[in-house]
């Protein structure tokens, strides 16, 4: 049986900006990432939700709280009839607050609505939607597990990606297949971050969903970028001009703010030119920094336990910022939001400043097509103000990359370690992805066709069909999954300080078999509750079966059937006429039944725990018991009984004697069907069978036949043991007549319950 997973980008499909995708597999729908594209307005910026049912979307994913991944997801949740859960990290939840926050007061005030809240499409939610939204996110740390109990058997974790605080990984498992998903992510650290991890403890995902931002090109260490960085800015203020750094307000903007603070320190000559962190979230977004410190790199844990690595000696916040009042009469630098040129204090502050040929703007992220950050990297003559008016551009216009995404050796790297078997490319330029795609079909061309992946670089809106096998496959798990070691076993010298070796191919496997939402394991009975949500229960069982005979009679039948009867005896309270001299006796029946008679008049009670053998052996002793009071021997016990002591004994003889002589009848029975001419005599206890065959039925033909002696011993008839002897010139023969009179014997003998 086949299974089709269907992947469709809504967005950053051969560009960047506004990242969603849909997946969907086995009936289950995620939706990962819920962006806005940054070069558009209002309903223009959104991924393409037209082509989803909001209502099918189970679970959404969100990485990390940059614009681009994260700022649809007010509409998508109040403005839709999206009914699924929503999770991401704890640091991305606290400054999604805080970015979305100011993202709807720039969509507000570029609107022009005077601070009132607009319904109309260029306003994508209000202050009550996105409280509503936030409300309803769900959490997840690094590393754990999330199980949904859908019938896909969809479960996920989080893994860092290093792309900004909280950024996250999201590996899927979902209808025994993997989905890694990176979102954003950096493989260097850097002043505050980690680098972010591979995937440990699990198989080679199924498929690989990974951004290509950067294509082919190879970052400078960054060393030789730092430099350039503050080389600039240091250039632009020595000369007496203003300095703008767009940026984001949580985000790249904190490692900038460390670089430039430091550098700073260290260069007592530029301490008189101020540095403004201008940002009406400045204060707020520092503070969720410092209560997140811990999920950083060991440089900033190492300096939050002597004071806060995030109060800056030389950088000011400026929470509000008048740009027609703001005293910009000397040099200084600028940390403005957004980072991409198009509204607020970072496009005021360029328009006003970019005809002075005195000052720079630094561009210090990816600039995404279609904003001015990118339109200005092309150094045009003129550019047009948020008033429409145009004016020479005239300052210094300078990229340096701090964008924590990967380059194409790091992320080459990253995909050869993963090992993906599908791979699909998101999050890039069209000629970027392009390059990247080739480059990479380059390197796998190197091995055999059987094991190249699939490399897709789908654009909005086209579906990427992947065709899964349905695997059948159980994990051992618990102690089925340890094996005692064997003194036999090669493994044994290097196992000693161990009590257990893995289990070999081969090995027998027995256990309890769990499919759930599907997923299969073996697991020991007594692991049922560790490693499943199921529990060991039992059922117990109680049969009462009428029962007019001695107890004498019960106990015959039982050894005769079965073999290490416990029997216990107690006296019978209840004073009842008739009622059995002997007490309640309970004969128990190995660990699995009880027959308890005496205690009722005319009932005999069957317990037990139900189970397959339980069962059966409770089925038949309901048959044993309605048998013993029925045959010729329970008439005969449940006479009156003679008080004399010596002929009571010698029926017990006789008795014992007769059960001995239908085993022997029986043996005897056995040999005829298998030989032609078989003598018997009985004496007692022991039966001597003759068995004749004639020379033309033998493969000698020296004498004129062969005679086979076998003789039957019945030691204790109640236990069913015997002493076999067989006697015969030929070996063949021999054997054959020992092994059908031992198979009568061991049929004949009580069974033993152990």
């Amino acid at each position: 049986m086949e299974d089709i997973m269907t992947i469709t980008p809504l967005g950053s499909g051969q560009e960047v900006g506004r990242s969603c995708h849909l997946l969907t597999f086995r009936g289950t729908t995620i939706m990962l990432d819920c962006g806005i594209h940054p070069g558009y307005d209002g309903i223009a910026g959104l991924p393409f939700f037209d082509r989803v049912d909001p209502e099918q979307v189970d679970v959404l994913l969100v990485t990390h709280f940059h614009l681009d991944h994260a700022a649809s997801l007010p509409y998508f949740t109040e403005r839709t009839k999206f009914k699924g859960r929503i999770f991401m990290t704890h640091p991305t939840k606290a400054v999604i607050r805080l970015l979305l926050g100011d993202y709807l007061r720039l969509m507000t005030m570029k609107k022009g609505a005077g601070g009132e809240l607009s319904q109309d499409d260029d306003v994508l939610y209000t202050e009550a939607e996105l409280q509503s939204c936030v409300d309803k996110i769900e959490l997840i740390d690094y590393h754990q597990t999330i199980d949904l109990n859908l019938p896909s058997g969809l479960k996920f974790h989080a893994l860092n990606a290093g792309h900004v605080l909280g950024a996250a990984m999201f590996f899927i498992e979902i209808g025994g297949r993997s989905v890694l998903y990176t979102g954003d992510y950096s493989m260097e650290e850097d002043r505050h971050l980690m680098a972010a991890e591979l995937p440990r403890y699990h198989t080679s995902p199924d498929v690989l969903i990974v951004e290509s931002t950067y294509g082919v090109q190879v970052h400078a260490s960054r060393a030789e970028r730092e430099a350039r960085f503050t080389g600039t800015i240091e250039r632009i203020v020595s000369g007496g001009g203003r300095c703008l750094i767009p940026v984001f307000a949580l985000g790249r903007a904190q490692e900038l703010l460390l670089i430039l603070d430091e550098y700073w320190k260290d260069h007592p000559h530029l301490q008189s030119i101020p540095i403004y962190y201008a940002s009406k979230m400045a204060s707020r977004a520092l503070r969720v920094y410092q209560t997140y410190a811990n999920m950083m790199n060991a440089r900033i844990r190492s300096q939050m336990d002597l004071g806060n690595p995030f109060s800056f000696s030389h950088i000011r916040n400026l929470k509000s910022i008048d740009v027609n009042t703001f005293d910009d009469r000397g040099p200084s630098v600028v940390f403005a939001s957004p980072g991409m040129l198009q509204s607020g204090v970072s496009r005021q502050l360029f328009d006003r400043w970019a005809s002075d040929p005195k000052n720079g703007c630094l561009i210090a992220g990816y600039a995404v097509e279609h904003t001015l950050a990118k339109e200005i990297m092309s150094q045009p003559k003129e550019v047009v103000t948020m008033e429409g008016r145009r004016q020479p551009l005239n300052c210094l216009v300078d990229y340096v990359s701090f964008s924590a995404h990967v380059d194409f050796v790091q992320n080459r790297d990253f995909i050869t370690s993963v090992n993906p078997t599908n791979i699909i490319l998101v999050h890039g330029a069209k000629e970027e992805m392009g390059r990247l795609k080739g480059a990479l079909m380059l390197q796998y061309n190197k091995l055999p066709e059987n094991k190249r992946p699939t490399i897709a670089m789908p654009p909005n809106e086209v579906e990427v069909k992947l065709i899964f096998t349905r695997r059948r496959s159980a994990k051992v798990m618990g102690k089925l999954a340890e094996t005692p070691a064997d003194d036999n076993d090669d493994q044994v010298e290097e196992s000693k300080a161990k009590a257990v070796v893995e289990p070999r191919e081969g090995d027998a496997v027995r256990g309890i078999l769990v499919t759930q939402q599907n997923s299969s394991k073996i697991v020991a009975p007594e692991d049922l509750s560790t490693y499943t949500p199921l529990r060991v229960g039992s059922v117990s069982s109680r049969l009462h079966v009428p029962f007019v005979g001695k107890i004498e009679t019960l106990r015959m039948f039982l050894g005769e059937m079965f073999r290490d009867i416990e029997e216990t005896r107690e006296d019978n309270e209840t004073d009842v006429d008739g009622a059995d001299d002997e007490g309640v006796v309970t004969f128990s029946i190995g660990s699995q039944v009880k027959v308890i008679a005496g205690k009722t008049k005319g009932v005999a009670t069957v317990e037990w725990d139900c189970s397959p053998v339980g069962d059966v052996i409770a089925d038949s002793l309901v048959a044993l018991i309605m048998h013993a009071q029925s045959s010729a021997a329970s008439i005969r016990l449940t006479g009156r009984p003679c008080r004399h002591r010596s002929k009571k004994a010698r029926e017990g003889d006789l008795e014992n004697q007769a059960t001995a002589e239908e085993h022997l009848r029986a043996v005897h029975q056995a040999l005829s069907d298998q030989f032609l001419s078989v003598e018997a005599t009985y004496e007692a206890r022991k039966g001597t069978f003759e068995v004749k065959l004639d020379a033309n039925d033998n493969a000698s033909e020296e004498s004129n036949g062969l005679v086979c002696t076998a003789t039957v011993e019945f030691e204790n008839i109640l236990d069913g043991t015997a002493k076999v002897t067989v006697e015969c010139e030929d070996e063949k023969l021999t054997a054959n007549v020992r092994g059908c009179v031992q198979n009568v014997v061991a049929a004949s003998a009580p069974i033993a319950m152990d």
